[in-house]
């Protein structure tokens, strides 16, 4: 056979497998084409009436992509058969503003009915999120499909990593999904943005996460990592009795800039400023302190570096082609028979024939 008949052949092969795991900036352009514009719009319209929008749809597109894969999954009500993951400890009540990710499906579903996945607007959310606070604005590889199934008691909501999770725990949570220490440690400066409820913390409620009143081997009860009058100021936000007379209490995770995109997280972590232990955690390994280091000196090297690993997470486990569906609600799953209705409109479309991601 020759060289060229052999390219040939390949290249109708790659054309006729299925496109599993793989997908492709610009994806909506012949089907949708204002799909990314109309997600900007929205979430830029809900950050500008409250900014906790931002660390909220960040927060949200990492919380979906740990369970399941990034498959719009989190966004699914709790039913009288099933709790759904976000009613799951981790999410409840962490996890807010769904309603953004509603407005703007429905106004994609008034402009392309059935075509834009709740997973991919989640994604593109959290890219418009970065850069409404000042991160590097970057392209979103799209082509998710939504799953099936969502569901707060079977263990795959363990998959989150807590935020009491120890150095080894972290690099081992983020393997687990093909995701490097590098990866890890950029992904945590995040936690630049948003807030924290006391239970994360300061131990009310959950004693592993314990830092402020009953630390293991502690005289006073409170962690040695965290700064003295950190810990007190902490103390006066989040009292003992908080989970429950104040479960809803919260403060910022960046005591220095909590509102910017940017590299204080990683000053605060080096000046014993980190809220939770896992962020701590990333000062003993040799490994993750160099990055930490590297990041405090170089603002621009961790934003470059946070686009490519939040484009890396979001193709952990995803569904294309004919897997899974395009819910035409986020809240709630298909009809058997509207979703078999658009597989088999989905399988005679190239729209579902992409190129991987760089």
């Amino acid at each position: 056979m020759s060289m060229r008949c052999f390219l040939g052949m390949a290249t109708l092969l790659a054309e006729l497998l299925p496109a599993a795991s793989r997908l492709d900036v610009g994806f909506y352009k012949k089907t949708c084409p204002s799909a990314e514009t109309i997600v900007q719009q929205t979430v830029a319209a809900a950050f500008s009436n409250n900014s906790g929008v931002a660390p909220a749809m960040i927060r949200m597109h990492f919380h979906d992509c740990f369970v399941r894969g990034c498959d719009g999954s989190v966004l699914i009500d709790t039913t009288p058969n099933n709790t759904a993951e976000k009613d799951a400890v981790p999410n409840n009540p962490s996890l807010r503003f769904f309603d953004v990710v509603d407005r703007a499906k429905a106004s994609l579903e008034a402009r392309c009915p059935g075509v834009v996945s709740c997973a991919d607007i989640l994604a593109f959310a959290a890219r418009d999120s970065v850069a409404l606070t000042g991160g590097n604005s970057y392209q979103v590889p799209a082509g998710r499909r939504d799953g099936r199934v969502s569901s707060g008691t079977d263990n795959s909501t363990r998959d989150l990593p807590p935020p009491f999770f120890n150095a080894t725990q972290l690099a081992n949570s983020f393997a687990a999904k093909n995701l490097t220490v590098e990866d890890m440690v950029v992904l945590s400066g995040a936690h630049t943005l948003g807030v924290s409820h006391c239970s994360s913390f300061a131990g009310v409620g959950n004693s592993l996460a314990d830092r402020l009143y009953n630390f293991s081997g502690s005289p006073d009860g409170i962690d040695p990592a965290l700064s003295k009058a950190y810990a007190f100021l902490l103390k006066s936000i989040c009292p003992s009795n908080s989970s429950q007379f104040f479960p809803n209490t919260t403060t910022f995770m960046d005591l220095i800039t909590p509102t910017n995109f940017d590299n204080n997280y990683y000053v605060g972590v080096t000046n014993n400023l980190g809220l939770f232990k896992s962020d701590a955690a990333l000062l003993t390994n040799a490994t993750m302190k160099a990055l930490v280091d590297s990041f405090v000196r170089s603002k621009g090297r961790w934003k470059a570096k946070f686009a490519k690993s939040m484009v890396k997470m979001g193709n952990i486990q995803v569904l294309t082609g004919t897997q899974g569906e395009i819910r035409r609600n986020c809240r709630v799953i298909n009809p058997l028979s509207a979703t078999a209705k658009h597989h088999e409109s989905a399988g005679s479309s190239s729209e579902f024939t992409v190129v991987a991601a760089s």
